[in-house]
């Protein structure tokens, strides 16, 4: 068998679960991330999101490496630990920060309630993270006699991403393995741009929107101000179902920037910018707002002169955090009956879960309420079939209870902080060494399919492959 070999046990005709399997020999491997499966997608080897329990052999994995910490590519860590991983876990110094508290959340929810139990899983798993600088090699021990290292460079999704260049045999003779992990727009808000590659022997590459481009970020913002004037129009909520972590964040900062730039203004009539609140209802989601307020050495340079001039992107006068979950079935209640305009960022990105669910079974049939999609929406979730249907005034199931859908739907794709189909080809472009084969994951099959088309063309040298055909 030739090494370096490359086995996917997930993201693969798809955008969830993503662990890739690197094997420098028959004793020896690494795993790049480790994450949950949601929706109708699955490994294809058994393990879906309705049976998370690892499938393939780990005896001879020697590291887990983090590329970011987002649930698809952190949450069946916990999973790997109950099959017998105790390696050490290597990611970023910010993931490394956030990672434990992404963990906790996910034993909560899908694990246990027990909170001595999951307090001694917790500090276990702190015992395992290495936090590495961006730009160091780090050797990972190997029983046998090649030589392995990575390096984390930023990805630019959400902070402390990044891709990850493993480096496989001596310095001379080494092949370069590049994971992508989720690669971010150039100008997503609070971040440094990805880091371009000089070149590998081998380039496994996301390809979420390989068949799409976003629109720039003046425009993204325009659009988001252009929906928010239309629904609060209505004196409606505006809905915005996001990850905690990225997302939530990214929206905060535009938010608090078309604030500002409109003050003194209405956002429609008879109602000021000033007297529209923005509720973060998610508890996650305020907990990592503080965390990335910590982490402001990581900002970009924009971020940090905002402070600089007195601005507070992730804790401005009119953001409202809601935190009980007394408080949070209030405000659903409160919203959903009276005619007050608000802003609603809650927990659930894709409406598989989480305190959107209640928002959308109470405001999914009031034709004054507007829900705002700013992510991928994976099929098979609920999200999906909102975004999918609701449009055409169809129906989506929650929790077995089917509701019509008469609020409006809206998406608006660039704050995804995914790269685009120009992103993705320039990532590659831009080496100075190709790398001799491209495969292509982490996407559904019609945008990984337009993705391969152009990648053929760009580099009609490299072999372009989609797994599980590579």
């Amino acid at each position: 068998m030739a090494y370096p070999e490359i086995l996917h046990h997930g993201a693969v005709g798809g955008v969830t679960g993503s662990c890739h399997e690197l094997r420098v020999g028959e004793d020896d491997a690494i795993l790049i991330d480790c994450g949950l499966f949601q929706g109708a997608e699955n490994s294809g080897e058994g393990a879906g999101a309705n049976n998370l329990a690892i499938e393939f052999p780990i005896e001879h994995v020697r590291a887990l490496v983090v590329t970011h910490v987002h649930i698809d590519h952190v949450g069946r860590i916990p999973y790997l630990i109950a099959a017998g991983f105790r390696g050490p876990i290597y990611c970023s110094q910010p993931s490394a920060k956030l990672l434990p508290v992404v963990l906790e959340d996910a034993l909560k929810v899908g694990v246990t309630r027990n909170r001595d139990l999951i307090e001694r899983v917790i500090n276990g798993l702190k015992k395992m993270i290495r936090g590495v600088p961006f730009g160091q090699w780090q050797p990972i021990e190997v029983e046998g006699a090649t030589p392995l290292a990575v390096q984390f460079r930023r990805a630019g999704h959400i902070l402390g991403s990044a891709w990850v260049d493993c480096r496989c045999g001596n310095d001379a003779d080494a092949r370069h393995v590049i994971f992508s992990g989720d690669l971010g727009d150039a100008d997503t808000p609070l971040l440094h741009p990805p880091d371009q590659p000089q070149g590998c022997d081998v380039l496994v590459l996301e390809s979420t929107y390989g068949d799409r481009n976003h629109e720039g970020r003046a425009a993204r913002q325009q659009a988001l101000e252009k929906v928010l004037r239309h629904a609060l129009e209505d004196r409606g909520t505006v809905l915005i179902p996001a990850f905690s972590i990225g997302r939530t964040q990214e929206l905060l900062y535009e938010l608090e920037d078309i604030l500002h730039r409109n003050r003194g203004g209405n956002a429609a009539s008879r109602l000021a910018w000033e007297d529209v609140e923005i509720v973060l209802d998610s508890p996650m989601a305020a907990t990592f707002t503080d965390l990335y307020r910590e982490l402001r050495p990581y900002w970009d340079d924009e971020a940090r002169a905002r402070i600089a001039a007195g601005r507070h992107p992730l804790d401005f006068e009119q953001l409202t955090t809601i935190d009980s979950h007394d408080d949070h079935l209030r405000a659903v209640q409160y919203l959903a009956k009276t005619g007050r305009p608000v802003v609603v960022i809650a927990a659930g990105g894709m409406c598989a879960g989480g305190r959107v669910v209640n928002y959308l079974k109470a405001m999914l049939g009031d034709p004054k309420h507007d829900i705002l999609f700013v992510g991928y929406q994976a099929r098979g979730t609920p999200g999906r079939d909102i975004q999918q249907y609701g449009p055409r005034g169809g129906y989506v199931e929650l929790d077995g209870e089917r509701l019509d859908i008469r609020a409006r739907v809206h998406t608006i794709s660039g704050y995804s902080a995914h790269a685009d189909q120009h992103g993705l080809i320039e990532f590659v472009r831009n080496m100075k060494r190709l790398p001799r084969q491209i495969r292509l994951i982490h996407g559904d099959p019609q945008a990984s399919g337009v993705l391969a088309d152009h990648l053929r063309t760009l580099v009609p040298d490299t072999l372009v492959a989609r797994p599980p055909d590579a």
